[in-house]
């Protein structure tokens, strides 16, 4: 049996020819400092070989589908497990993904609604009932007379399908027509359909004209179409709409219906919405659009008899909003429109239409003199002054600049050389006028440029709820779908456990397995600590940390054993009360019969461990080492070891020795009410580090971020940002400058990297075109650059490398054959500085260019700045894509520290110390105290210990997550913090605090 999983010989990246046996079946914790190889340790050679090992074990069909690992440097790996690898990185961008699609648990909903739900005539309000064949002869009865219709079954509703044997057997049944994607042929010239595609048929059952004499023919037409369409009939009627032939005709007494609401037929006229809605898509072209207007839907199932809403089936995929069947067709299912905001229009509300407040008419290109003799004219119809600084306007002249005068003419003077004339007509609004350019350009850059002034806004037809009025109609004990997925999962947990209670006998057993999934799945979510997560929040709004911790709750519920798990600092973004939620989580992972292997810097991690290894002893070139390895006391008890070192107390972050008071002036956040802050006012004094903590979901970023950020940046920077709804922030006047520090990737492409985002690489390419060799030979700055061409290797672009395409295997990445990885041609490599040619220096770490630039002072104090924030150890053409969030923070914190400051600056960060272990947070918390001995001002949101105990001032929120937070528990210094009572921040603090908090305060 095996017992460990042996790594024989591990060279990836930085390892030093590493040899490891890891106990199977525990806990392992790797740690040690940034860069010291731990995930080229556990991810590139041990993930990526188990990974590979699985995919070689499929057929070369399904691997052409498998994006397949390369083989890692390493001799042999034995014990090895199916890898599954749960990264720090967000789970989706796209905006249709959310929580309970990724977890599975809307797929469960869906199914759920679909058997167990009552569909509700949002007309009536009482349930759906059945149509009878009766009451449908009556309603097509009640059509003026003389109007013909066809009556079709749809026997085909999107679904992929040649359908040839079908078509044969309507046609033997002795039917003759069939309408094909919106197309009528006689069934013998049907086109041969693409089996690819989605296709829509509808058999013609009938071609009738209203008229005495056909109620029988009629019914008995209807009988056979619901037969052959699973109980479903469509009516089309011939050039004539629904809202049409309903509407009383001349000289007829009573021939309009009954059953149509007058809702319904102005939504028909208007909007091409016949009397009831297509759930299915169907029609050809308008797949997920709504029904033609001369059409009537008919259903044996579900149908209004007041409002004539019809619902033709209620299977899951007609709660999807990733599906045409289900989505919204005002929004296509995104909840959300892009439209013109009034508050990017008129950003700054002290500037007067003189001076531009109306920002895309003050910025045309080229200045258009039109606008301002448009807005010239509103003055002297409306009486008021373009010199008013825009909020001191009335609130109807506003209205009128921004939205028009809604058809009502006004008179404005244009002045074309020296004439002038006078138009008459209504004024369309800026937004309007923004609208119709929208529409009207096809220029990419035009639609570029107003997008800028454009913001996400709830759908105005579903409200945010993605789905079909259809869908909706469909409730469980008087809920829809999409008000469930609006609750938070400790909320959705209590809403499905009191469900049973509420269903009848027969729903109850239909229920029984599909609640115990969800309810598995939300205990999971819960038990990882998200629990303030709400069902519908998108993919993309939440953290690495909370990606990382739903995939883990995914993969718990999966109930797989034998797997091996790899892990990336799962405790990213989380409160220490959080934090035993967690590791109780991957205890019974292990528990369950797998090996689980975490990349962790966090101490209580380390401390449950059942099995440490330490990888040091210094970062990159000076790492790749196993310094320690057992249990954690013998790797406490290490002496080679820093983390043993802070582990046993040897070394710590130090307590300062004293608190900032600050330079006497406060920025101030008023009444801040985003997400689910509860109108938030709070103050952060100018001058100090202020630490922002509060347990997972408390409002953290919702407070800092969305609205303290964005507003500063609107009124500092002059961004086109939209900040979280608040009154008034007030202090902005005693700053010139934010800065946000955040940990999205410097770059995108390989070709983006520390030198080129420092801008040191423009320096270095400037010092060596300056050489004596390039000046003779006539070379520029762009010779050394691997981006154009000239100077760099054509056989490869300036990649270094070559992708050879391998169908069915993996990817092979070929070293150029040409320049052999040095990116750039002969020519160029020729000219040296102290023997290095520009690829040398791209290959050099960073303090290897400290070194090597002492004498060119730009270059160096860049290079110097990077190794100051603890990033010694990467190379200077490092590729973007291969740095980690917390690597790609510090190059952006280098490349402000490296501007000269004004020490006027605001600094935010979120969660700095992801990534880093304790004595690159030593390290970390140097450079921020020392910009704000600068009289700079830092605000980090964090969760670390030791960065909080170090602050000035603490800003706590809670007192839990979610709805249930967003209130400031407690502010002060840190001492002040710990004796807040209620506040989990001040609980863990306490502990490290010693010394009084007189001494602390002077």
């Amino acid at each position: 049996m095996l017992t460990h999983i042996s790594v024989r010989g591990a060279r990836e990246h930085n390892l030093k020819d590493v040899s490891i046996d890891i106990p199977r079946d525990t806990l392992t914790v790797i740690t040690g400092l940034s860069g010291s190889g731990k995930s080229s340790l556990a991810f590139d050679t041990i993930y990526a070989e188990g990974q590979r090992r699985y995919v070689e074990s499929l057929s070369a069909y399904a691997r052409q589908f498998l994006e397949m690992m390369q083989k890692p440097d390493v001799d042999h790996i034995e014990g090895l497990s199916p890898a599954i690898s749960i990264e720090q990185k967000t789970t989706s961008r796209n905006p249709r993904s959310t929580v309970a699609t990724v977890t599975e648990i809307y797929d469960y909903m869906r199914l759920l609604w679909a058997r167990v739900g009552i569909p509700y005539s949002p007309a009536t309000g009482e349930p759906i009932a059945a149509q009878t064949v009766s009451q449908m002869v009556d309603r097509v009865l009640a059509l003026p007379e003389g109007t013909r219709l066809y009556l079709l079954a749809p026997v085909v509703r999107g679904r992929k399908g040649e359908y040839r044997k079908e078509l044969a057997e309507w046609q033997k049944a002795g039917f003759t027509r069939v309408r094909i994607d919106g197309e009528l042929y006689d069934i013998e010239e049907a086109p041969a359909l693409d089996k690819k595609y989605k296709h829509d048929i509808e058999v013609v059952v009938d071609r009738l004209v209203v008229g005495e004499g056909i109620a029988t023919r009629l019914a008995e037409s209807f009988e056979a179409a619901l037969k052959l369409a699973d109980g479903l009939a469509y009516v089309d009627l011939v050039d004539v709409t629904v809202a049409e032939a309903t509407a009383r005709p001349k000289g007829v007494a009573e021939a309009r219906t009954p059953f149509v609401s007058s809702e319904v037929e102005k939504r028909a006229s208007g909007e091409g919405v016949s009397t009831a809605l297509d759930t299915n898509g169907i029609g050809g072209a308008m797949k997920g659009a709504t029904l033609p207007a001369n059409r009537i839907v008919f259903s044996e199932k579900f149908a209004c008899p007041v409002s004539g809403f019809a619902i033709a089936e209620i299977e899951p995929r007609l709660f999807s909003f990733n599906a045409p069947q289900g989505a919204c067709p005002a929004c296509d299912g995104l909840g959300e429109k892009l439209l013109f905001d009034e508050d990017l229009v008129v950003p700054n509300h002290d500037l007067s239409l003189k001076k531009g407040a109306v920002v895309p008419w003050a910025r045309s290109n080229p200045p258009s003199p039109y606008y301002m003799q448009v807005l010239g004219s509103l003055a002297r119809e409306f009486g008021f002054s373009l010199d008013t600084p825009w909020r001191d306007l009335p609130e109807d002249v506003r209205d009128t600049i921004l939205h028009g005068t809604r058809g009502k003419p006004v008179t404005l003077t244009f002045v074309d050389g020296r004439k002038s004339y006078d138009v008459k007509k209504p004024f369309e609004g800026v937004i309007g006028n923004l609208n119709r350019r929208m529409l009207q350009t096809e220029s990419a850059w035009m639609r570029e440029e107003l997008a800028k002034y454009q913001a996400s806004h709830p759908c105005e037809t579903c409200h945010g709820a993605r789905l079909k009025p259809e869908a909706l109609a469909v409730k469980i004990a008087m809920r829809d779908i999409s008000s469930v997925t609006r609750l938070s999962v400790v909320d959705a947990l209590a809403w499905f456990a009191a469900l049973p209670g509420q269903l009848t006998d027969q729903q109850r057993e239909i229920a029984r397995a599909i609640l115990k999934e969800i309810d598995e799945r939300l205990g999971f979510l819960n038990n990882v600590g998200l629990d303030y997560l709400n069902l519908d929040r998108t993919s993309g709004t939440l953290s690495g940390g909370e990606s990382q911790r739903i995939r883990l709750a995914s993969q718990i519920g999966s109930g797989l054993s034998g797997v091996l798990y790899v892990l990336d600092e799962p405790s990213i973004g989380l409160h220490q009360r959080d934090n035993d939620m967690l590791l109780k989580t991957l205890r019974r992972l292990r528990d369950l019969g797998n090996t689980v292997l975490v990349v962790e810097h966090d101490e209580d991690a380390i401390r449950t461990a059942d099995y440490v290894i330490d990888m040091g002893p210094g970062a990159g070139v000076h790492g790749g080492e196993i310094v320690a390895h057992g249990s954690f006391d013998q790797v406490a008890a290490s002496p080679a070891s820093i983390t043993a070192d802070y582990l046993n107390g040897t070394r710590e972050v130090p307590l300062p020795a004293r608190r900032r008071k600050g330079n006497g002036c406060e920025l101030t956040v008023h009444n801040a009410t985003a997400n689910n802050l509860r109108g938030v006012t709070a103050s952060i004094p100018l001058g100090t580090f202020t630490c922002v903590t509060g347990v997972s979901g408390s409002g953290k970023s919702s407070f800092t971020i969305d609205t303290l950020y964005a507003a500063a940046a609107r009124a500092l920077n002059g961004a086109r940002i939209l900040a979280g709804k608040h009154d008034k922030v007030t202090g902005l006047q005693h700053l010139d400058k934010v800065i946000d520090i955040d940990q999205s990737p410097i770059g995108r492409t390989p070709r983006s990297n520390p030198a080129t985002y420092t801008g040191a690489f423009t320096q270095i390419r400037d010092w060596f075109a300056g050489l004596p060799e390039a000046q003779a030979r006539g070379y520029k700055p762009g010779r050394f650059s691997f981006n154009v061409k000239g100077g760099r290797c054509e056989a490869c672009q300036g990649d270094g490398v070559l992708k050879i395409e391998m169908h069915f295997l993996p990817d092979v990445y070929v070293t150029c054959d040409v320049c052999h990885g040095a990116r750039y041609n002969r020519e160029t490599l020729e000219v040296k500085f102290k023997g290095k040619s520009i690829a040398d220096v791209l290959d050099m770490t960073v303090e290897d260019a400290v070194e090597f630039f002492k004498a060119v002072p730009p270059i160096r104090d860049k290079m110097a700045m990077l190794a100051e924030v603890g990033l010694g150890y990467i190379k200077v053409g490092q590729q973007a894509t291969t740095l980690s969030g917390g690597e790609a923070q510090r190059v952006k914190l280098a490349k402000e520290l490296s501007r000269r400051a004004t020490g006027n600056t605001l600094y935010i960060l979120d969660e700095p110390t992801t990534g880093l272990h304790f004595e690159d947070v030593r390290k970390l918390l140097e450079v921020l105290h020392a910009l704000v001995e600068q009289g700079n001002t830092v605000v980090v949101i964090e969760h670390n210990l030791d960065v909080i105990k170090t602050a000035d001032w603490v800003l706590d929120l809670g007192p839990e997550g979610g709805v249930k937070g967003g209130e400031v528990v407690a502010e002060g210094t840190p001492e002040q913090v710990a004796k807040a009572k209620g506040s989990f921040t001040g609980r863990y603090l306490a502990p490290l605090l010693s010394r009084p908090v007189a001494a602390a305060a002077e």
